[in-house]
């Protein structure tokens, strides 16, 4: 069985600090398998799923049930399923302010929440789980059978692809169907659906707002309005461009990824891993399980960023702190990378940091004086985190 053993350490260093903790991620990501292990491992701990009516029914009265739960952790699941508990919840920690009373479990980013959850400033502390990356799998699976079904466990540990895909299809059905109706989001399944599958088509591409909108028959307020509940539901990323005070035209307009790479070979309707290799979009698709990898090995310790000028230089990632770009990276779904000129010119102009092309390989071996040709696991093992 896979353990997250690194948010797992840092939930209960949380619980021991933070009166409330909240775990947020996307839905099947391992959040109540997490919160089901801290529930065993606290004697009295008390856990209620808001998504079944008998636990939903006990908390009709919730300042009645839960002041009788003062000395126990209260472990509440699916949180945004019920947003007006959270000023109760701030004031029964006033109250009452020990660390480890209440761990709450929600499938929507903090930015989502935080209209709800605001009144716990100060008392709260977020952890962000998400599914599993390529660090946390050790001897599981190849790093191909996880880029072809992706992070999420019952998809990653399915005992053939064909139950692999199975599985991501009634999870994105679901999620359009349920889930994301559940948030009070009113949007028609198709219409949602078809927004939905021309992002994965556009995958690693860049956004435009208006061709788009033109393209669904839509305008650009709702165009926009989908784009960011897929954010906030940590299904879609927006990769900026990164800018500075140079007096070069650079491009503005954000690139966008499907955060989980089963679920983009899912939405493309991909029939096997075969068909991937295949398909135009492979090396849109190595680049973002790649971007996904480094994400969440660096954990917040960089800002992630691409670069494009006018004129057509361009590297995949900057890894940056500050205002200072520490590394230069392209990504290649290739045996035999080679370098593009616009990769130097863009190393020139923010300062030669080290520079790196991530290819589709194991080894590490030099393609000029300055910058390495590197496997996805090496360059990860190289930023010593």
């Amino acid at each position: 069985m896979l353990i997250k053993r690194e948010i797992t350490s840092e939930l209960i260093n949380s619980l021991k600090e933070f009166p409330v903790v909240a775990l947020i991620g996307p839905r099947q990501s391992g959040k109540t398998t997490l919160a089901k292990f801290i529930l065993d491992k606290t004697p009295g701990a008390v856990y209620l799923d808001l998504e079944l009516p008998s636990d939903k029914r006990k908390l009709s009265e919730p300042e009645l049930y839960l002041s009788r739960l003062t000395d126990k952790l209260v472990i509440i699941d699916e949180i945004q399923l019920y947003p007006e508990l959270f000023p109760l919840l701030r004031a029964l920690v006033d109250q009452n302010r020990k660390s480890g009373r209440f761990l709450l479990l929600g499938s929507a980013s903090k930015d989502l929440l935080r209209q709800s959850s605001e009144s716990l400033a100060g008392r709260i502390s977020y952890l962000e789980l998400h599914p599993f990356d390529w660090r946390e799998i050790g001897d599981e699976t190849d790093i191909e059978t996880h880029w072809w079904r992706g992070g999420y466990p019952l998809s990653l540990l399915s005992r053939s692809d064909a139950q692999s895909s199975r599985w991501l299809r009634a999870f994105l059905k679901t999620h359009l169907e349920r889930d994301i109706p559940s948030f009070g989001l009113r949007i028609p399944v198709p219409e949602l659906k078809r927004f939905w599958q021309m992002i994965a088509h556009l995958h690693g591409q860049q956004w435009h707002t208006q061709k788009l909108a033109t393209s669904l028959s839509l305008s650009s307020p709702t165009i926009l309005r989908y784009r960011q509940i897929l954010e906030d539901l940590f299904l879609l990323r927006t990769l900026k461009p990164w800018h500075t005070n140079l007096k070069k035209r650079l491009v503005k307009s954000p690139k966008v990824y499907i955060r989980d790479s089963g679920l983009l070979h899912s939405l493309l309707e991909l029939p096997n891993r075969e068909a991937l290799f295949g398909h135009p979009v492979v090396g849109f698709s190595w680049e973002g399980y790649v971007i996904e990898q480094i994400s969440a090995a660096t954990k917040h310790k960089y800002e992630l960023y691409y670069w494009r000028s006018q004129a057509g230089a361009e590297a995949d990632l900057l890894l940056v702190q500050g205002n200072e770009v520490c590394y230069t990276v392209e990504i290649k779904y290739s045996k035999s990378p080679t370098i593009n000129r616009g990769f130097s010119e863009v190393r020139r102009d923010v300062g030669y940091p080290p520079g790196y092309v991530i290819y589709y390989g194991d080894d590490q071996f030099p393609l000029r004086k300055d910058v390495d040709a590197i496997s996805l696991t090496k360059f990860i093992n190289l930023l010593k985190l």
